[in-house]
């Protein structure tokens, strides 16, 4: 794991991150862990991953605990923040990132397809923001810890804004979590409970690997990105722990895209 610029402290403080047995997800959960924070490391069938996140905020000095639960699970879902309670106290952060991608043209999709992707990316993203209010709310406000009673983040994509054709079960599970975010955010900011997105570009993970690794894979996906570099899991997770802290705490119902200008749509520049 990269090192990365001081972050505002979040010591004192629970998370619980879903799907970090690997990628972004565990680069948020080291992210927070480096900040302070006890993290819940959850996973749905990485327990290996899941363990090495862990001994990664370990060997920072943080406390971790991995939980198995599969997210588009209501009971899993449940049974994973009452395990984090028991571990590490009441949720202040909760990191919504487990997702999955099936892509293949619409002609060809099958409604299992399509039904997995958005189970776990959209109905996992409801049920998991869903649980997290509770807990917030049953808390309560512990202003030596945090000025926000909850922090919830939602991992979204650059396809909540751009069309992505061939994946119409991730762009569609993308939009929908935008708007699940805002309508959250809407209704819970006067609690004191902010709700936000992150929206990353091209990040280098297992799920591209094999695109950016077949011949001018990485040159055609640089052409997509104005800032000149595929992205890295620790640059979403030094942005989600910034945007958990308390020098974010006036900011709610906002996507932050962190794509390297991704979504400037390069492809005009001095077209069009």
């Amino acid at each position: 794991m990269s090192q990365s610029a001081p972050t505002p402290s979040l010591a004192g403080q629970t998370a619980i991150v879903t799907g970090a047995s690997s990628g972004i997800g565990a680069s948020c959960a080291v992210e927070l862990g480096r900040a302070g924070a006890r993290v819940v490391v959850n996973y749905r069938g990485s327990r290996d991953g899941a363990d090495a996140t862990v001994a990664a905020i370990r060997a920072l000095g943080g406390e971790a605990e991995a939980v198995q639960a599969d997210v588009s699970k209501e009971e899993d879902v449940i049974a994973l923040f009452d395990a984090s309670q028991a571990r590490f106290g009441p949720p202040d952060i909760v990191v919504s990132n487990a997702g999955l991608q099936r892509d293949k043209p619409v002609a060809d999709m099958s409604l299992d397809d399509w039904n997995a992707v958005i189970s776990v990316n959209l109905t996992g993203g409801f049920l998991v923001g869903r649980e997290a209010i509770r807990r917030f709310r049953a808390k309560g406000l512990r202003e030596d810890v945090s000025r926000a009673l909850g922090k919830l983040v939602f991992d979204s994509s650059v396809h909540q804004r751009i069309p992505w054709a061939f994946r119409v079960n991730y762009a569609a599970s993308k939009g929908g979590l935008k708007l699940l975010m805002e309508s959250l955010a809407q209704e819970v900011a006067p609690e004191r409970i902010r709700v936000n997105a992150v929206a990353p570009g091209a990040i280098a993970t297992d799920i591209n690997k094999a695109e950016r690794e077949k011949a001018g894979g990485e040159t055609d996906m640089l052409k997509l990105i104005p800032y000149g570099r595929i992205g890295e899991p620790a640059d979403i997770g030094r942005a989600v722990a910034w945007l958990v802290s308390d020098a974010a705490d006036y900011i709610t119902g906002q996507t932050l895209f962190v794509d390297g200008g991704m979504t400037l749509y390069p492809e005009f520049r001095g077209n069009g």
